[in-house]
């Protein structure tokens, strides 16, 4: 079918009002339309633009805009890739892009700039991506909410009194609303999947080494942080993956390379596999009957799809890796923050930053290098005990989110709760670092609980939108593989989504 483009509209600003497939076709649809020639990229952009015009005030995804850059490369020669054309945007963390400001949503870094595309800008460059704005993210993408003292709060287009997620909340929310079919995410905690289950959307975190932090990093928190997008299709994750995959000389680890493209994988038979699910919390204490019921209706259908289903809970140290997860978060926002500080030129001033942040620098600081090593040895033994289970499991089936997606503001500081960090800000003391990581043990946890461990693992784990709930609000469920699997996990996803298809789900501010 060709798109009925009016190209006698009078301006450029008019024709972006005609291609009424945009919001309905993933990201490899849009490029087939680019090479059969029925849509130009430049056109696509333009769609792109006022989808995000109109659409972001309400929620306010996208925080950074370089239109008339994009537009320079979209009526350019683009590389022959597998997204040649298609509009796309980058998370303000870690997607450095030479000349675009690199702020990771704090007041310290407001006037920072890249100095050089990060590799996988230049991967999604050369796949053909058009580059046109940046999404927003809390403060150094910590947490599992989307609002900051410099950006705002983002808001979530199935419901605007609602979080996104996050970290890559800003990200998520552009792709529900239709703005574009895929955008750049990363995930140390559930930072992908998080937003993707918040937002009814697929998101993969690869596993460990996948894709490569060159050229400004060898990892990032432990090799915790995984990079890749939020996506409408399975099959999108999947093109985008072999895209961008691959390690760099001097990169520290490399994952194991794949038998055949991921794409490939995306649609291919997965055979009878052995699946564990289980509705316990993983980090958490609680899962909340809607969450519940998700896995439970996702095992069911699983098993009618001809697999071998099962209940089983994976063994692991609950509160050893909490800790560990702490005292690695902390050490690493402190060590990040000392050099971004220096790279951008400025003094690391606790007033330029939450006090969330500045309370986990200060723990970062204050814990001994034991601790780091301590944290470190936990770790790799929980890799070591999960390793274990999914010999004898192929996949594990959990809740993305124990809960479903909380309000805007449910996650803000309470007085009593600033009051603490202030006097810690203060008095820097060891006593205050415990009681601190203490509190967030108990209490942080609670709904985002059951990403974390794959981080920690480096196993490949992914989000799959398969529920809604009775409020109308999207509850993702869990899929996680062994270590270098993506494979299994795009079949059974993909299996999934033709069983349940959700791509005609569409947000209210996109419909």
């Amino acid at each position: 079918m060709v798109l009925d483009i009016d190209r006698s509209a009078p301006s450029e600003g008019a024709r972006r009002l005609f291609l009424p497939e945009y919001d309905r076709l993933d990201a490899t649809a849009l490029a087939e339309l680019v090479a059969r020639r029925e849509v130009t990229p430049a056109e696509l952009l333009e769609a792109a633009i006022a989808r995000v015009e109109a659409r972001n005030p309400a929620l306010n995804a996208v925080v950074g805009r370089h239109d008339e850059e994009a537009r320079a490369v979209a009526r350019g020669p683009l590389p022959g890739g597998p997204f040649r054309g298609v509009p796309f945007l980058l998370k303000d963390f870690l997607g450095f892009k030479k000349g675009w400001p690199q702020t990771a949503s704090s007041r310290l870094f407001e006037k920072a700039v890249a100095p050089e595309d990060s590799e996988i800008v230049r991967r999604f460059r050369r796949a053909g991506l058009v580059l046109f704005g940046q999404t927003n993210t809390p403060e150094l993408a910590i947490h599992a909410f989307t609002e900051s003292r410099l950006r705002g709060t983002c808001r979530n287009p199935w419901d605007p009194d609602f979080t996104p997620g996050g970290s890559s909340g800003g990200s998520a929310a552009a792709v529900a609303a239709r703005m574009v079919p895929m955008a750049h995410a990363n995930d140390g905690g559930g930072s992908i999947r998080i937003p993707a289950s918040c937002c009814g959307l697929f998101g993969l975190k690869p596993t460990r080494g996948r894709v490569s932090f060159a050229p400004f990093f060898g990892d990032v928190l432990f090799g915790f942080v995984q990079e890749l997008a939020v996506t409408r299709s399975v099959r999108d994750a999947a093109a985008l993956l072999d895209a961008v995959a691959g390690p760099m000389p001097g990169d520290p680890y490399a994952a194991p390379p794949p038998a055949r493209p991921f794409r490939e994988e995306a649609g291919a038979p997965p055979g009878r596999l052995r699946i564990a699910f289980t509705t316990r919390s993983l980090f958490g204490h609680s899962t909340s009957p809607e969450c519940r019921a998700a896995v439970e209706a996702a095992a069911g259908l699983l098993a009618s799809l001809g697999h071998d289903v099962e209940e089983a809970h994976p063994p692991f140290a609950r509160d050893a890796l909490v800790r560990a997860y702490l005292v690695a978060l902390s050490a690493s926002i402190r060590a990040d923050l000392e050099e971004l500080a220096v790279r951008a030129g400025q003094r690391l001033d606790p007033s330029r930053l939450e006090p969330e942040t500045w309370a986990l620098a200060v723990a970062g600081r204050v814990l001994r290098a034991d601790a780091v090593a301590w944290a470190r040895t936990e770790t790799q033994r929980a890799a070591r005990e999960l390793a274990g289970f999914f010999a004898v499991h192929d996949l594990l089936l959990t809740p993305t989110l124990a809960h479903p997606p909380a309000r805007t503001g449910a996650f803000q500081l309470r007085p009593i709760e600033r009051l603490g960090l202030a006097a810690m800000r203060r008095l820097p003391s060891r006593p205050f670092v415990e009681l601190l990581l203490e509190s967030i043990s108990a209490k942080s946890f609670e709904a985002t609980g059951n990403t974390m461990l794959f981080n920690q693992t480096g196993q490949p784990a992914a989000s799959i939108p398969l529920h809604w709930s009775g409020a109308g609000l999207p509850i993702g469920v869990q899929l996680a593989a062994r270590f270098g699997d993506e494979a299994t996990l795009l079949r059974v996803a993909a299996q999934l989504e033709e069983a349940r298809p959700w791509a005609g789900r569409v947000p209210p501010i996109a419909a």
